[in-house]
């Protein structure tokens, strides 16, 4: 069966570089990179080698700075509750945005249980933050600023950089989620300025169930597992090493493929995006126009529910969603497109489609031709299209 894959940003595929390392490491990397030994001390020098090609990725100058973990939703629950934690004798207010990931606000949201504050800023229509914003809502007790890089709903990329400069100015750390950013397009912790970067690796063409977090040398954080001394003093338990492994190789591909990922990326978009605009009338493409990831694209199919789109895409062998697969199922509608103004209907009319490196401009075509007949087909059982109709008559 030939699934035409447009929700990679749930699952990617390994790319074969990676599975030949994983397949290798399994057969031969079998040792602790704790122990003293032979073994030990081989498993260790793959597990630098993993450190360092990340580093790399993200520009980091020191690979120490760079831990491994199991997610992005993890990382993202270290950076935030490690700086709580270790910075609580400070204050206990913290900055983010109506926009991001659930793995920032659940894990926001058990932090006002211990009586931290939170403020959450704007959005304006396109998904940006304004960094004056920011800035307005950093006080004397802010310890933390966590502001995504990119939405993972509708794409937008936000101005990290300006952030940077506003929380260096007030010294207050500075945590990004750039889970969907890091092996997508180019991610410069030094030009960023952030002080905690949070990624995964199967957003990168790397194994599930292996994510990673930078922290810049000095950054008072707290480990979130308490047990060994593993990855620098601030992850305990025994890394998984074949993922790791895997993870290195995939990060050495992606710095070698970043521009013919991204051109590719913005080729399939642009040509999604033409097809989405002349086929099917009443949608709207979220996000910003411009400063969006090139490998994303949100759009609202009014007067019908995502859910059937998706589920009759699926009979035709297509794959896409309705929103991150982490929220996939919840009834209410998505707080990122409430958040720039969309009303509930149109939220729940909203596909997100993702696509990589192996697709191409056929699986586009394919996509718009399905699509289209869906679409069509819904509408004529839609009462809400009937009435809108009516209503223009």
């Amino acid at each position: 069966m030939n699934i035409i894959n447009l929700d990679h940003i749930a699952a990617n595929p390994l790319l074969p570089g990676v599975q030949e390392a994983m397949i290798d490491a399994i057969e031969k990397n079998y040792g602790n990179p704790s122990s003293q030994h032979k073994l030990g001390d081989a498993a260790a020098e793959k597990l630098q080698l993993a450190r360092e090609q990340v580093a790399r990725l993200i520009n980091s100058p020191v690979e120490k700075e760079v831990i491994f973990n199991s997610s992005g939703t993890e990382s993202v629950n270290h950076a935030i509750k490690g700086v709580a934690f270790a910075n609580a004798n400070k204050g206990k207010h913290i900055v983010t945005s109506n926009i991001e990931h659930n793995a920032v606000l659940r894990t926001l949201r058990a932090l006002k249980m211990m009586d931290y504050r939170v403020t959450s800023v704007p959005v304006d229509e396109y998904g940006r933050v304004n960094p004056t914003d920011v800035a307005e809502a950093i006080k004397d007790d802010t310890i933390l600023v966590s502001i995504m890089h990119s939405n993972n709903e509708i794409g937008t990329i936000q101005p990290i950089e300006a952030i940077g400069e506003i929380t260096r100015d007030k010294k207050v750390i500075f945590h990004s989620d750039a889970v969907d950013s890091v092996g997508v397009v180019p991610i410069d912790v030094q030009q960023l300025g952030v002080d905690l970067l949070s990624f995964a690796a199967n957003q990168f063409y790397g194994p599930s169930g292996v994510g990673g977090l930078y922290i810049r040398r000095g950054t008072r954080i707290w480990p979130l597992i308490d047990g060994g001394v593993q990855e620098n003093n601030k992850r305990a338990g025994t890394e998984n090493l074949i993922g790791i492994i895997a993870t290195g190789v995939a990060a050495e591909l992606a710095v070698d493929e970043m521009q013919f990922r991204i051109d590719h990326a913005r080729k399939l978009k642009e040509r999604l995006i033409q097809g989405l605009r002349q086929r099917i009338e009443d949608i709207i493409i979220n996000g910003h126009p411009e400063l969006s990831l090139p490998n994303l694209v949100s759009v609202s199919v009014r007067f019908i529910e995502g859910e059937g789109i998706v589920l009759m895409l699926d009979e035709e062998n297509i794959a896409v969603s309705t929103r991150s697969a982490c929220a996939a199922g919840a009834l209410q509608a998505s707080h990122v497109l409430l958040s720039i103004g969309r009303d509930f209907a149109d939220a729940q009319g909203t596909l997100v489609i993702t696509y990589g490196r192996n697709n191409s401009e056929a699986d586009i075509d394919r996509f718009l031709d399905v699509l289209e007949d869906v679409v069509q087909t819904l509408r004529n059982i839609s009462p809400l299209y009937v009435q809108a109709k009516q209503a223009q008559a």
